[in-house]
C-alpha cells in the first residue's frame, strides 16, 4: 500500500502527527517534551518538523517565564492562510487511514464488528454537536489484550487526542442490542463508520 495521502502531501509522517495533535488540542500550547511524549517520536525529529512548520508561519513559539529546556511553548497560528481548511483535513481520518486501522484491528483477534465515531469523523465543531459514547467500539472474541493496549496507545499518538473505546464479546453485544441498550443505540444512530461488519448490521 502506498503512503497515506497526508504523509505524501506534507512529506512527513511525524509532521502529520504533530499537526493532528496541535489542531486537536487547539489553542493549547506544548513544550517540546510534551510533543515528543504525546506523538511517541524521537525529540530530534519532532523538533526538526516543528521548526519547518514554524518557518512557514503555521506554528508559533512563545517563551515561558520559567527557565530550562521546556521554556519554549509551541502552538498554532490561527492567522495562517487556509487555517480552517487545514484543520478540517487534519481532524478527519482519510480512507487510507481507515484501511490501515482496519488491518490493525483485524490482527487483534476475532473481530466481528468495528465502529468508529467521534474523534475519527471530522472537525471539532461537528463533534461538539454529537457526543458519542465511544470513538472506537469493537465486538470481538479472544482479543489479545497486550496488542489492544499497544494499538490504542499508537492510535492516540496518531490522532492527537484521547480515544474513548469500548469492547464487548459477541453474546454480550447481541443481548444488549436486542434489549435496545442506550449505549449501542446512541452510537449506532449517530454518525459512525463500520470498518468491520461481520454481523450484517444495517
Amino acid at each position: 500500500m502506498s503512503k497515506p495521502i497526508l504523509e505524501n502531501l506534507l512529506g512527513s509522517r511525524v509532521r502529520v502527527k504533530l499537526l493532528k495533535l496541535l489542531f486537536r488540542q487547539y489553542p493549547a500550547q506544548f513544550a517540546m517534551s510534551e510533543l515528543v511524549k504525546r506523538t511517541q517520536e524521537p525529540s530530534f525529529i519532532a523538533r526538526r518538523e516543528i521548526k519547518a512548520l514554524q518557518s512557514i508561519g503555521l506554528v508559533t513559539i512563545k517563551k515561558a517565564a520559567s527557565s530550562g529546556a521546556d521554556r519554549e511553548r509551541f502552538g498554532l497560528n490561527p492567522d495562517f492562510d487556509f487555517f480552517p481548511e487545514l484543520g478540517q483535513l487534519m481532524l478527519k481520518a482519510s480512507p487510507t487511514e481507515q484501511q490501515r486501522m482496519t488491518k490493525r484491528i483485524m490482527s487483534l483477534g476475532r473481530v466481528k464488528l468495528a465502529v468508529i465515531s467521534g474523534i475519527f469523523l471530522g472537525s471539532q465543531d461537528e463533534q461538539a454537536t454529537y457526543d458519542p459514547p465511544a470513538d472506537l467500539f469493537l465486538v470481538a472474541d479472544d482479543l489479545d489484550k497486550k496488542k489492544l493496549s499497544a494499538f490504542l496507545r499508537s492510535l492516540e499518538a496518531e490522532m492527537g487526542g484521547d480515544v474513548r473505546f469500548a469492547v464487548m464479546d459477541k453474546d454480550q453485544f447481541k443481548y444488549r442490542y436486542d434489549m435496545f441498550d442506550r449505549f449501542i443505540r446512541v452510537l449506532l444512530e449517530g454518525p459512525h463508520i463500520k470498518l468491520i461488519n461481520r454481523l450484517d448490521m444495517p
